[in-house]
């Protein structure tokens, strides 16, 4: 069932980044309870029951307005081990579930923020999104062509400064919570973990091995060995032969001159190693070309959309995709050998888990039947 079977979580319904980090969790046994606000739906959230970030959890609603759906949250936080949120510094508080308010019901309890900006800092109350945050630590001007920097997905803003260093934050509490007794809060800004994931890139630069001008180093397709090429049906390949004697086989293998190999690292050689590469990948059809290096080292690899990952032989021979309802969809990561994580359940729909939840978290019938009533559930 997981490693984290048997942890209880709760997640304030948010967006993006606190979704994904429940998601993973979720996937590695925890049980996630999503706390939807009844009086207050997100407009900008996909309905909980076609989103990939929803599976595995349980979702109940709640009118949090009300004091009646504000004691419900509070009791389940006695019961539970984190609860995590993704709201502006002070809107919990102003909810009533503020961390020192749950902490008062539970001292042990993990109380996870999830912010852009993080909960102090002169920005810390302004609005802002994925690119905007990773503006500020050196990784959006990174990343694009020489014109202009393009923002990345929400990759390394959103889910991996912000999910992953939240959901690196709560299992450490967790570890720590077994010595101490005490619960804490965990501060997690999309900016910390951004400016974090860049640490390598800060020490090339001390080096004087990181040029600020985009293109102009090896790993943003300065160079003509780490770059994608367009093929003769208009897909691309990614080609990446860094080390010397892959650089030589990705070489041989495409039937490029021989002296290419010596010049490998030679900038003045680069403008003609670029143009030979252009047109000779663009001699083959994408698949031709994986045909002729896939398996070897040469470092090239098929561009690929998203159905066809889902189709590719390797991700197909490791279970990379799996069928969640009838939807092929990432199989929860990373594998264990001994506490197999389970096939996720399909997402619940708003609220659908409301009276089950409460049921299972030691509310009595007649209590819930009386919530249900009065409006505090839907």
């Amino acid at each position: 069932m997981g490693p984290l079977a048997g942890v209880k979580i709760i997640e304030m319904k948010g967006i993006g980044p606190g979704p994904y980090a429940g998601q993973l969790m979720a996937d590695l046994g925890a049980e996630i309870i999503v706390v939807e606000r009844a009086s207050k739906p997100n407009s900008i959230a996909p309905p909980s029951a076609m989103d990939v970030n929803s599976r595995g959890k349980k979702s109940i609603a709640l009118d949090l307005r009300k004091p009646e759906g504000l004691e419900v949250l509070l009791k389940l936080v006695e019961s539970a081990d984190v609860i995590f949120e993704g709201n502006r510094p002070g809107v919990a508080e102003k909810l009533g579930f503020g961390p020192d308010v749950c902490m008062a019901r539970n001292p042990k309890i993990i109380f996870g923020r999830m912010t852009g900006w993080g909960q102090t800092g002169t920005l810390a109350h302004s609005a802002g999104h994925d690119y905007n945050y990773i503006s500020l630590t050196g990784a959006a001007a990174a990343v694009g062509t020489k014109d202009q920097p393009l923002p990345p997905l929400n990759v390394v803003g959103d889910y991996a400064g912000g999910s992953l260093f939240l959901v690196v934050g709560i299992l450490s509490a967790l570890l720590e919570v077994q010595k101490s007794g005490k619960g804490q809060v965990i501060d997690s800004a999309i900016t910390d973990g951004s400016a974090h994931l860049m640490s390598m890139f800060y020490t090339m630069s001390k080096l004087g091995a990181w040029n600020t001008n985009r293109e102009s180093n090896m790993l943003d397709g300065g160079v003509p060995y780490y770059c994608a090429y367009e093929t003769a049906d208009g897909k691309h390949v990614s080609v990446g032969p860094i080390e010397p004697q892959f650089f030589a086989e990705m070489v041989q293998k495409a039937g490029m001159p021989e002296s290419f190999i010596q010049d490998q690292n030679n900038p003045a050689k680069w403008g003609e190693i670029k143009a030979t590469m252009v047109e000779t990948f663009k001699s083959k059809t994408r698949d031709e070309w994986v045909e002729i290096f896939e398996g070897s080292d040469a470092c090239v690899a098929g561009i690929l959309d998203f159905k066809e990952a889902v189709d590719h032989p390797h991700n197909k021979s490791r279970e990379t995709y799996i069928d969640v309802n009838g939807e092929m969809q990432p199989a929860p990561a990373p594998r264990f050998s001994r506490t197999e994580c389970a096939v996720p359940a399909a997402p619940s729909a708003e609220g659908a888990d409301t009276k089950a939840v409460l049921a299972d978290w030691g509310f009595e019938g007649s209590a819930i039947e009386a919530l249900d009533q009065a409006g505090i559930l839907t």
